[in-house]
């Protein structure tokens, strides 16, 4: 029969059943910090990585919640690594983050910004504040940030219902791990530019959750027209972005059906207006 440790319960180190900070990051940076992505330090002299990047995350704040879309597309330098990658994840019951940068990094990060909030719901028996929840993000980044200067740079868009407040929010992140909150909506990612003029043209108070779901589709689109990084939606691979979207009632994936509409009825409307774009130049010619 095997002789537990002494100090030990169950065969578990007596630090692992210590009370403490609620937060799983600070125990992990005591325990094993070796696992965290955070202290990988690359040679002085090494050349930077080129991994595969992702991009792009619109988000937009709609009557009782918010809205946060990514793109499918992965880039390696000029070349498509990947065209089904997920790029929003549900971080708890209310709320959302999507990752832009050095893809492999920033799912590390998501990864462990879940087990923070759910390892925080456990020890409290509360949820965090959506005003905690992005701190915590934020001192992740930060903690990030010596691999961000090497090149692997991770910059995510989080979102969620603010049950307080009752109203969704939206916050971005540099990598420095500074935290802003945006007002009405954003955009990160190699497409950001292109996505936020079109959010800029398309938002207005008042939007339905439906609405809202329909200008982040045509943000992305706007995106993927004029950013080769990004990946509109793909009709005939049938590939849509991953939507989420957060109110009082929780965290909701789109479904690909509801998608699959709208961008066919936005690729509709465009047809339509080349058509007639068309017919105007060919009519001036011939005047």
């Amino acid at each position: 029969m095997t002789e537990v440790p002494r100090g030990t319960s169950g065969g578990f180190p007596a630090s692992y059943l210590a009370t403490g900070s609620a937060s799983f990051l600070d125990f992990v940076q005591a325990q094993a910090p070796e696992v965290l992505a955070s202290s990988l330090r690359l040679p002085a002299s090494a050349a930077p990585v080129d991994g595969p990047h992702s991009t792009t995350i619109v988000a937009l704040v709609f009557t009782g919640g918010v809205v946060l879309a990514g793109d499918r597309r992965a880039t390696m330098g000029s070349t498509i690594a990947h065209r089904e990658m997920e790029k929003v994840f549900a971080a708890d019951e209310y709320s959302v983050v999507g990752i832009a940068g050095s893809a492999g990094i920033a799912m590390e990060v998501v990864r462990l910004f879940q087990l923070e909030l759910e390892h925080f719901e456990k020890i409290e028996g509360t949820l965090l504040s959506l005003d905690g929840k992005a701190n915590r993000l934020a001192t992740m980044i930060r903690g990030n940030l010596g691999l961000a200067m090497q090149g692997l740079a991770v910059v995510p868009l989080f979102a969620g219902f603010d049950l307080v407040g009752a109203a969704g929010r939206i916050y971005s992140y540099d990598v420095t791990g500074g935290r802003y909150e945006e007002h009405e909506h954003h955009s990160v990612g190699s497409g950001s530019v292109f996505a936020r003029g079109a959010l800029k043209k398309l938002w207005r108070p008042g939007l339905t959750e439906s609405e809202a779901v329909g200008v982040a589709v045509e943000a992305l689109t706007d995106a993927a027209d004029d950013d080769s990084a990004t990946g509109g939606p793909d009709t005939v691979r049938r590939v849509w972005p991953v939507i989420m979207t957060v109110t009082a009632d929780g965290v909701r994936r789109v479904s690909d059906d509801e998608l699959a509409g709208t961008a066919d009825r936005l690729a509709q409307e465009r047809s339509a207006a080349a058509t007639e774009a068309r017919r105007f130049r060919i009519g001036g010619a011939a005047r």
